[in-house]
């Protein structure tokens, strides 16, 4: 997984996979779905990430159980 930021245009991109995208959802007006032939996610892209609290990127850490 990965993560690209583009400042000049707010918008967030998670890279979930090397994967060909087949077809894309928009869940709504700012978050965008790509998939998969196979149905599996490819990557989120979210516009307006930062003046919606979506970057920066809060990072959390724990230990296994």
């Amino acid at each position: 997984m990965r993560t690209t930021y583009y400042a000049e245009d707010d918008i967030l991109v998670v890279h979930l996979s090397d994967k060909p995208v087949c077809r894309e959802v928009s869940q709504d007006w700012g978050t965008h779905i790509s998939y998969a032939e196979d149905g599996s996610a490819v990557e989120i892209v979210l516009l307006d990430a930062k003046a919606n609290g979506a970057y920066p990127l809060s990072v959390e850490h724990a230990a296994a159980a």
